[in-house]
């Protein structure tokens, strides 16, 4: 056989008589290396490939190994199997049926008749982690179609059967645990199931066949696992953590936002929710202000006809609550862009009058399944910081670029230092030609390039009428959040015939760039309540200064403190009861509220406050015109964190302490 050539990503090469798998080339280059293989990626390619795979000559090959991202799933693919197999140990009777990796683990979904319970899971737990410690090589077998159907209708595997038949292929792939034990699967596996080396059981829950309601129930079993333990304490400890900073609880214990089915998916914000709203929009439209955006008011509901020349009728109607008036169909807008494109409309344009920005805080209504709504994450009634910009070719490399600015600007300001860019790529169901899509695609790559940020591609992940980029902020806990987005869009001023004179006397259609920063105003505030952990910003903050007294002597003082800090537009708050003091203190802690100032006679006598931080820092003999002139200042110019705070910490230091 001639020789076959593979590639290493430092364009070395290994050179075969046969076509090695991806763990014969590991192999090649070091002991350590094959030990930590998982598998493969070939050619440029992210999709992971089985580490048996044999290699064709010319191949360029990276390997995957246990501690990589890629890696990680492949794990987690693993231990799902494993966690089958260890179900199937002790209750045979138990039929499998699939078991994915999702992005916080893993889960496998299962029919049986026996309902599992907490000491299930436990006797799961134990019996998987004996199928880990086993060690037992994964092989790979490739079975006809006709014959694994066969094999699988003998064991009473009925769900196997029908993912095979639905298949459609000649051949599918088995992998075996041991000599016994095997599934239905295309890959990856890890070598051996010694290759995990961290596994937890995390919860229960019910499912339906294929997401049917229709179809049988199931009962599916949610774990993680890890390349090491440290790993897994680390993602248990945050798992802990999310439980207390769910933004659900969060916003019960401080009293900001409540539901009610009869207008299910729809926040009713209290007096302090409303101040954290309306704050992040003056923060926004102060933005606008200095990136020359002109904010827009418009209809609420639509004719159906508007959706229809959209196209968001025959391609999102689904999400859609329609309504009829005057025997004409109307919808709830989902979105603001169709009605945006109305408003351009109404008026001729000139090259002179581009890029032309309109943002637009409306309300807006999709029809989330129940299922899937989850407090202010997933809503049905929601408000944007949605804006449109109408530009020329030539203009759309520095509008995308004006965007990035203005979203690190924005993000900095929130503390929001981490995240990551995607470019979603056109999806399978989508308006307008191949030509549109490459000249849309091809306009954010090179806009990101010339502005050096790093970004990956998420492939067919797009809007329908366009691609975009997709904001992923990174939060406290390390999850990702989609808020920010970018969309390029060349279809829906051609479905509106929107036009522009351009400096040829010609009408040209005009680029529309659809943005938002924060995204949904009740999402972002429901990832930044679990951000922060409720320490919110003093300037974001519903209370921001609570005046405690130790006893009514100080009653005359304590008010005149209030007028001062009230009267300078602060949100501030006289908590006079005669409680103790460290009752109205906790009380106050547990509300978050940045500054409690506590004032005695000491404190009356000398005209000064005592400044209790909420993380307990307490700086005291304070003048209380140097504190109001601190606090405004810092309320002012929307500082992230406490400057008496910076006295004694570090900016990092302080972020720590606060959030």
């Amino acid at each position: 056989m001639p020789e076959v050539r593979i590639t290493l990503p430092d364009e070395s090469v290994k050179v075969f008589d046969h076509n090695p798998t991806v763990l014969e080339v590991a192999e090649s280059i070091g002991s350590r290396l094959a030990q930590d293989t998982v598998g493969g990626q070939i050619n440029g390619q992210k999709e992971v490939i089985d580490l048996r795979t044999q290699l064709k000559d010319g191949t360029r090959l990276s390997i995957v190994t246990a501690r990589s991202a890629e890696g990680l799933e492949v794990i987690r693919h693993s231990a799902a199997h494993a966690m089958a197999q260890a179900v199937q140990n002790l209750w045979p009777e138990v039929k499998v049926t699939i078991g994915p990796v999702i992005d916080s683990g893993f889960y496998y979904d299962f029919d049986t008749e026996r309902t599992f319970t907490p000491e299930c899971l436990e006797k799961i737990e134990e019996e998987l982690k004996k199928v880990i410690k086993a060690a037992a090589p994964i092989r790979r077998e490739d079975w006809s179609s006709d014959q694994a159907i066969k094999r699988f209708r003998e064991m009473g595997e009925r769900f196997k059967v029908e993912l095979i038949e639905d298949l459609k292929t000649d051949q599918v792939g088995i992998y075996f645990s041991g000599e016994d034990w095997f599934d239905l699967c295309r890959g990856p596996h890890v070598q051996h199931m010694g290759q995990i080396k961290a596994v937890k059981i995390l919860s229960l829950a019910g499912s339906y066949w294929r997401g049917d309601e229709n179809r049988e129930r199931l009962q599916r079993i949610y774990a993680t696992a890890f390349a090491d333990k440290k790993e897994l304490k680390e993602y248990l400890h945050n798992l802990e953590e999310a439980k207390k900073r769910d933004h659900r609880k969060l916003g019960k214990d401080l009293g900001l936002f409540h539901f009610n089915q009869l207008s299910p998916g729809a926040p009713f914000f209290t007096a302090k929710g409303s101040v954290i709203y309306n704050q992040l929009v003056d923060f926004m439209r102060d933005k606008y202000r200095k990136y020359g955006y002109g904010e827009v008011i418009t209809p609420q509901i639509f004719d159906v006809d508007l959706y229809h020349q959209s196209g968001h009728y025959e391609n999102y109607r689904e999400n859609m609550f329609f309504s009829q008036i005057d025997e004409r169909d109307f919808s709830v807008k989902p979105m603001n862009c169709p009605g945006h494109c109305v408003l351009y409309s109404m008026d001729k344009h000139s090259y002179r009058d581009l890029p032309l920005r309109i943002a637009d805080f409306g309300r807006l209504h999709r029809n989330e399944r129940s299922g899937v709504m989850h407090g202010l994450t997933r809503v049905r009634s929601f408000c944007q910081d949605d804006a449109h910009i109408f530009c020329t070719m030539e203009q759309m490399q520095e509008e995308i670029q004006s965007f990035m600015k203005l979203l690190a600007e924005v993000y900095q300001k929130l503390g929001m230092t981490e995240y990551r860019i995607y470019l979603s790529t056109r999806p399978a169901k989508r308006m307008g030609s191949d030509e549109i899509w490459d000249q849309a695609e091809g306009a954010l790559r090179s806009a990101l390039e010339k502005m050096n940020l790093k970004y990956e591609v998420n492939p067919g992940d797009g809007a329908f009428y366009g691609p975009k980029l997709d904001i992923m902020f990174v939060d406290a806990l390390k999850r990702d959040w989609q808020l920010g987005t970018l969309q390029c869009d060349f279809n829906m001023p051609e479905a509106f015939s929107l036009k522009y004179k351009g400096e040829d006397n010609a009408d040209h259609a005009p680029v529309m760039l659809h943005r938002a920063i924060l995204g949904s105003l009740e999402r972002f505030i429901g990832v930044y309540l679990e951000h922060t952990a409720g320490h919110l910003p003093m300037w974001l903050a519903p209370t921001q200064v609570r005046i405690l007294n130790v006893t009514d002597h100080q009653q005359e003082y304590c008010q005149e403190i209030y007028e001062a800090l009230h009267s300078e537009g602060l949100r501030v708050h006289l908590d006079d009861r005669s409680e103790k003091l460290g009752y109205k203190i906790r009380e106050a802690q547990l509300l978050k509220t940045p500054y409690m100032l506590i004032i005695g006679d000491k404190e009356k006598e000398n005209g000064t406050v005592s400044i209790r931080l909420r993380n307990g820092d307490t700086k005291y003999g304070v003048k209380l015109k140097e504190f109001v002139h601190t606090v405004v200042t810092e309320n002012r110019s929307r500082t992230l964190v406490s400057p008496y705070l910076l006295e004694t910490k570090t900016q990092s230091q302080e972020v720590t302490a606060e959030f």
